[in-house]
């Protein structure tokens, strides 16, 4: 498994980044990308007190990257704080898209997926085909999420995503440790979006991509 959208207690999550990426690790995991929830106000904060987790990588078999999700940003400020996130050390970079489950500015999505500096626009909600068509050429890739309550458009987002020919993960978005998941969990997520199980493995392949991090 391997999931880029995880949160601890620098932002809404349960644990402490060392439970998570040992819970991680006993789930199978490959690699983490810890993205707690960020604006302007904290993404230092949580940058520096992210970056303390990578020496997990030299007691486990497992990559952790550093990560933000940026959340609730205007979206005219988005590509300031996606850039001045990877300045001060970002190794992955999410935007928390437009789902249904929070009232996320309109928007959104637009500007998320015209950014080289944005990894993954997160639960992307009722995305448009024009959005999609820009997160392909941008390479920013749509995610099919394992959350209860943003996974409700999973199927319009991997129908739109597939159409698009978008690059689409899937991630948890993790808060507790009930939320983190095993592979062959993620491939029933991705195949309860739609897709076939020979899509949903090609899905899970593509989250390859953030290992060269």
């Amino acid at each position: 498994m391997i999931d880029m959208h995880t949160h601890t207690i620098f932002s809404d999550g349960e644990l402490i980044p060392s439970e998570l990426v040992r819970r991680a690790v006993v789930h199978g995991y490959r690699a983490i990308g810890i993205t707690d929830h960020v604006d302007f106000s904290n993404v230092e904060h949580v940058i520096s007190n992210v970056k303390k987790a990578k020496y997990l990588e030299d007691e486990y078999d497992i990559r952790v990257l550093v990560g933000v999700e940026i959340t609730h940003v205007p979206p005219a400020r988005i590509a300031a704080l996606a850039r001045k996130s990877r300045q001060l050390g970002a190794e992955i970079v999410v935007v928390h898209g437009e789902t249904l489950s929070e009232p996320v500015m309109p928007g959104t999505n637009a500007a998320a997926v015209e950014l080289s500096d944005v990894d993954i626009l997160a639960h992307p909600g009722f995305i448009t085909i024009e959005e999609a068509e820009a997160a392909c050429d941008n390479d920013v890739c749509l995610e099919i999420t394992a959350r209860n309550g943003h996974n409700r458009t999973n199927g319009h987002v991997a129908r739109i995503g597939m159409e698009a020919g978008a690059i689409l993960v899937v991630d948890t978005d993790a808060h507790s440790p009930e939320n983190l998941i095993t592979r062959d969990y993620a491939r029933k997520v991705a195949m309860g979006s739609g897709l076939t199980e020979k899509q949903a493995n090609g899905v899970l392949d593509n989250s390859l991509r953030f290992l060269k991090y």
